[in-house]
């Protein structure tokens, strides 16, 4: 049997290859399909080499290319956010994703400007902007990102004491680290937008966090007695500029009123004095009788010395008289 197969082989080597060449054809066409297809998931973009050379853009979908390895396709998370963590890993999904911070102390322990020691957790936020950019413009976006973020971090950590890295100024610090990383990227072309850079924890270090926090209830406790001192100094000040402005109001008005008085007694003098000056004897005489008006109802006795009889004539006390009998 095997004699007679060879003799086939060797009278028709024609027929004998065309079901090897049949089955590579097909095995070819079926190869050719399935690279000829790919799908483009909706938070992502697809970048297309054609020949090794920049081609398109896929949007999220199904696509066809050219087979063979003529056309490649790299698939970039454009849609979503993407997370980078210094200092700690979080695993896990959910709401609450479990931390780690083993073997990380390197990352996280940065050196402030006056010379203490801070343990920095921090994420940074950011998104593909350019799928291009961020492929094919450098080696390791990621590791460059990370690079970076670090760099950014520890230097502006460094130009502040660490009061203000622990204690006020983690957000202004933040931004300034977002904006000095985003401003770095656009330098390198990378093709990324930075969405965030946060402070999750900022902490001393494990062997002086003891005498941090006691340091940190004082400084809070003497916030607390500057804030009670303003209030204090809010109610109490402007009472006292409200009393002293009365004082001047009624001060003011007691001036005014004696100086208008003065003026009234001297118009009633010159106006007497003139008077007098064109009758004396009548106006001697009506100033008398005024000045008895107002002297006599004051008296509780009244006596009249008469010269003719030589004696005091009382008068009755009419007015308690009747004010007596009135009771």
């Amino acid at each position: 049997m095997t004699n007679r197969f060879k003799e086939k082989m060797q009278l028709d080597p024609k027929k004998s290859m065309r079901p090897i060449i049949l089955i590579v054809a097909v095995l070819v066409i079926i190869i050719g399909v399935y690279s000829s297809m790919y799908e483009v998931n909706t938070e992502e973009t697809g970048v297309v080499l054609r020949f090794g050379k920049f081609a398109t853009f896929s949007e999220p979908g199904l696509h066809f290319k050219v087979p063979f390895g003529i056309d490649q396709v790299f698939l970039v998370p454009t849609g979503r956010v993407l997370k980078e963590e210094f200092g700690f890993r979080s695993a896990g999904s959910g709401v609450r994703p479990t931390l780690s911070t083993r073997g990380l102390e390197e990352e996280s322990l940065t050196l402030t400007g006056d010379l203490n020691v801070s343990d920095i957790k921090w994420i940074v936020q950011y998104q593909i902007r350019d799928p291009y950019k961020y492929v094919f413009k450098i080696h390791d976006p990621v590791g460059t990102i990370r690079d970076v973020s670090e760099a950014m971090v520890r230097r502006a950590v460094g130009n502040a004491n660490v009061t203000e890295v622990l204690t006020t100024e983690r957000v202004s610090l933040a931004l300034k680290v977002e904006e000095t990383l985003q401003e770095t990227l656009d330098n390198y072309d990378i093709g990324v937008q930075i969405v965030t850079v946060r402070f999750q924890d900022v902490t001393p270090p494990d062997p002086v966090k003891g005498a941090f926090n006691e340091v940190n209830e004082s400084e809070q406790q003497k916030e607390s007695l500057i804030l009670q001192a303003r209030a204090q100094f809010n109610q109490e000040v402007p009472r006292a500029r409200g009393e002293a402005q009365r004082a001047l109001q009624e001060a003011e008005g007691y001036a005014v009123e004696r100086v208008n008085r003065a003026r009234g007694e001297t118009n009633r003098f010159l106006s007497l004095l003139t008077e007098y000056k064109r009758a004396p004897e009548v106006t001697r005489q009506r100033i008398f009788i005024e000045t008895m008006e107002q002297v006599l109802p004051q008296l509780d006795e009244t006596y009249i010395m008469d010269d003719i009889n030589g004696g005091a004539l009382p008068l009755l006390p009419l007015r308690k008289i009747t004010e007596g009998a009135a009771r």
